[in-house]
């Protein structure tokens, strides 16, 4: 019975493997490169090191995303000069080839 359980799990493990290796990150399905996957965190980083520099924005408040090039903010802000400044910010770091700013600005306050 103990071997028979054995040879069991031992052939579910052996059916999983080409499913373990033919799935994963996008990395591997060919989405997007190891280097262009570096490349966004690059610029990921950057983007929120010159958030987190300016006066204007609260860089805190603000989610930034990078895949291929194309940056996405979005969180909220206070106001439209803060949303606008951020979308300027992200713009203009270097391998940033659009940006889609999704930063809502609060009302009511």
């Amino acid at each position: 019975m103990n071997r028979e359980i054995t040879l069991a799990m031992l052939l579910a493990s052996l059916a999983a493997v080409p499913v373990v290796f033919t799935t994963g990150c996008a990395v591997t399905q060919g989405r997007e490169s190891a280097g262009r996957y570096v490349d966004d965190k690059t610029i990921t980083a950057k983007v929120k090191t010159d958030l987190y520099k300016d006066p204007t924005v609260k860089g805190t408040q603000v989610n930034v995303t990078t895949f291929q090039g194309t940056v996405q903010l979005s969180g909220f802000v206070e106001n439209q000069a803060q949303k606008d400044r951020a979308g300027e910010i992200a713009q203009q770091v270097k391998g940033v080839q659009s940006v889609r700013n999704d930063l809502v600005v609060q009302t009511g306050r």
